[in-house]
């Protein structure tokens, strides 16, 4: 029988490396693919998800399953991704995203922030982790744990440490952010139509 998340987190603080391991082949392609959206590339991608692994490998023995161990996870990448914010505050750059994995686009939750592709997918498909990349830190981190993670409100809470009312309004004005972001390069929310800067 699979042993469950917080089996495999006892047994890893309790020394065990392979139940490290089986929690880390479980989790890290989710890791990564909100990884990919909250840097500037795939390879700073990969430095914040081991960065996150790092941490909760130290972090073992003061997991009290409160939250879920995804939770637990997300929280400590959100934590890495916001130290690298802080140490710079230059502009990211803006690039095509395909959503980690295997080539599939992202399904986002918000019927508002979705985009359908066209037959020339490449053309047609709307760069939203690059408008993503514009937001505001505390934006940013609240539609990745909803939207590519796939949190409950309750459990962004828990993840960051605040009211559930404090996720209900930052998710709320986070999505409002993002949608004039994406009025900003002409995108027609419901054809489609590729991303174009307006003025450009």
């Amino acid at each position: 029988m699979q042993r469950s998340d917080l089996e495999l987190v006892r047994e890893a603080a309790g020394g065990d490396d392979a139940a490290f391991h089986e929690l880390v082949d479980r989790h890290a392609p989710g890791l990564m693919r909100a990884a990919v959206s909250l840097t500037p590339t795939r390879s700073d991608a990969e430095d914040l998800v081991q960065e996150a692994l790092i941490g909760a490998f130290r972090g073992l023995a003061r997991f009290d399953g409160r939250s879920s161990v995804k939770t637990w996870l997300t929280s400590i990448l959100i934590r890495q991704a916001a130290k690298s914010w802080r140490k710079s505050k230059r502009s990211r750059q803006m690039r095509p995203i395909h959503v980690a994995g295997e080539g599939q686009d992202q399904q986002i939750d918000d019927p508002g922030l979705r985009v359908k592709s066209g037959s020339e997918r490449a053309d047609q498909r709307l760069d939203l982790m690059a408008v993503l990349k514009t937001l505001q830190p505390e934006h940013r981190e609240v539609i990745v744990m909803r939207e590519f993670q796939g949190l409950s409100y309750q459990e962004i809470a828990q993840a960051l440490g605040v009211p559930r009312g404090t996720i209900d309004s930052r998710i709320h004005r986070a999505r409002l952010e993002m949608r004039e972001r994406l009025k900003s390069y002409g995108v027609d929310e419901g054809t489609g139509d590729a991303p174009r800067k307006r003025g450009g």
